[in-house]
């Protein structure tokens, strides 16, 4: 049987990592592609501010082609026009589905499917509506490990960003978090996986703040939905 070919929406976390797993598990598919989304001044993962030597590094141990989209501008209309071109290329080569690690944000869902949709690609959802402590709890089961990169500070402090996410991060988690962090909460970065053919050695290193800034045209303006004020980054680091 044929396999239908795949790319697969990278951000290096648990959630892409998990909805990886769980691909490589059906024979339906073949995963030809990693895809993820760099900002090209900073050299790091966009939103998750891992860098991209990680990304890199997580791709050679899976042993799966990274394809890499640059933005320079922090602004959607790039980054769509970016994305557009990179699937388009990706399409020419017979491949006309991407897969995302969405759980259960309609909205994020919806706009996903409506863009793939305008350059006549489908999506795929691999763990779409899976219950999120059972999902998280089934990661940690089966020998994933990942560390948190990002933190809202609208639901979590400083003392969150460079943790192990294990049993005891789950027990501590305030109860308007989302064991998976599906509403932004945090973000994270898997450098252990039942896929990963080297092991990833990391260390956790400086943490610093980025306040959350809305650009307008005359002046920016801090957004304070949900009581974000910014975000706690941890500069995580490939050791050899």
């Amino acid at each position: 049987m044929n396999k239908i070919p795949i790319v697969v929406s990278w951000s290096g976390g648990k959630d892409s990592s998990y909805a990886l797993y769980k691909i490589l598990q059906n024979e339906l598919y073949e995963v030809k592609y990693l895809l993820s989304t760099i900002n090209g001044n900073l050299k790091r993962l966009s939103m998750h501010g891992v860098r991209e030597e990680l990304i890199e590094a997580q791709a050679a141990s899976i042993g799966i082609p990274l394809l890499k989209v640059y933005v320079y501008e922090a602004d959607n209309n790039e980054y769509e026009r970016q994305m557009n071109d990179t699937l388009l290329k990706v399409k020419a080569e017979g491949i006309s589905t991407v897969a995302f690690g969405d759980i259960f944000l309609e909205d994020l869902k919806q706009y996903r499917e409506d863009k793939m949709r305008g350059i006549g690609m489908n999506c795929l959802f691999p763990i779409w509506q899976e219950d999120t402590l059972q999902l998280i709890n089934d990661f940690i089961e089966k020998g994933f490990k990942t560390i948190t990169c990002c933190i809202n500070d609208g639901y979590l402090d400083k003392d969150w960003c460079g943790r192990v996410i294990d049993d005891s991060f789950l027990s501590q988690l305030p109860k308007n978090v989302d064991p998976c962090g599906e509403n932004g909460e945090f973000h994270s970065f898997c450098y252990e996986a039942p896929f990963f053919k080297t092991k990833m050695n990391i260390v956790a290193g400086e943490k610093t703040y980025k306040e959350l800034i809305l650009k307008t045209k005359d002046h920016p303006t801090p957004i304070k939905e949900v009581g974000t004020k910014g975000f706690w980054f941890c500069d995580i680091l490939l050791q050899s």
